[in-house]
């Protein structure tokens, strides 16, 4: 293998890459880290007008080409139907970051405090988060990886969580006046941990065909939360604060690219120290 300038080993111009569950608020970070280090990006969710909207905005802020491809990540026929896109208009699928998932949400606020309680978790919930963050993220490794072990190269970055590595500290969403509004349910947790399962998996099981698989597990990220968590999310994490949006597009470049060409089955830890304790 030729050795590049260190810096030249972030670059990525020339590659194309696709982010599942592009519209979330992670989502557009790693689109927008990936066209500025030269990719083409293509940008994917559930609305098909909205990944439009989207890679339209990134191209005319960035410079670069994305691309907006919508699919259902649980559905099989949808992401073959993508990878069809993909050979047809690019030959290629060179990163692959499967950052879509389900995070806990119940309609009726006042009724949280009860059914996010482990005893009263309903299944459907659970069944539906393991489909989406677990069962997802399988059938876009077995169908676009397949691409890339037709090249004999690829990086695959699964995103998964601190939560897949350490419980859910149930503290930190107490209000101040002792009320619990919400508790981190089993769900979110056990399929991050499952993501990371299933990275070493792919990780030995590819290894030898030049596919390199290895997961981004992020901490926190502040975005318009009650302040009392921000505060009590905070203290538990020695840098003193939530991450912002930004705090993960070094992570991912590095994932993505030759400057970690010797990694794989790995999990990248960025929590701000959250999982040191």
């Amino acid at each position: 293998m030729t050795s590049k300038p260190t810096q030249e080993r972030f670059e990525l111009n020339g590659r194309v890459a696709l982010v599942t569950g592009a519209l979330g608020l992670l989502g557009r970070e790693h689109c927008q880290a990936l066209l500025e280090a030269g990719c083409t990006v293509i940008v994917s969710d559930l609305n098909d007008d909205a990944c439009g909207n989207l890679a339209r905005q990134l191209s005319q802020d960035t410079g670069g080409q994305a691309v907006g491809i919508a699919a259902d990540i649980s559905d099989k026929q949808s992401v073959e139907a993508v990878r069809g896109q993909l050979r047809e208009r690019f030959g290629r699928l060179d990163i692959l970051v499967n950052n879509a998932a389900l995070n806990d949400a119940f309609e009726d606020p006042q009724a949280s405090a009860e059914l996010s309680k482990f005893e009263n978790y309903p299944l459907e919930l659970f069944r539906k988060s393991l489909e989406v963050n677990v069962t997802g993220t399988f059938i876009c490794c077995q169908v676009l990886g397949q691409m890339m072990l037709e090249q004999g190269d690829g990086s695959i970055i699964n995103v998964a969580s601190t939560y897949g590595v350490v419980a859910p500290d149930q503290s930190i969403y107490r209000k101040p006046d002792g009320s619990q509004p919400f508790y981190k349910s089993a769900a979110y947790p056990t399929t991050k941990a499952a993501v990371l399962g299933l990275t070493r998996f792919l990780a030995a099981y590819w290894g030898r065909a030049g596919v390199r698989v290895n997961a981004l597990s992020p901490g926190g990220v502040q975005n318009g939360q009650d302040e009392y968590f921000i505060k009590q999310y905070a203290s538990r994490t020695p840098l003193g604060r939530m991450a912002s949006p930004d705090d993960y597009r070094g992570a991912l470049l590095f994932l993505a690219s030759e400057a970690s060409r010797y990694m794989t089955g790995a999990n990248l830890v960025v929590d701000g120290g959250w999982t040191i304790w």
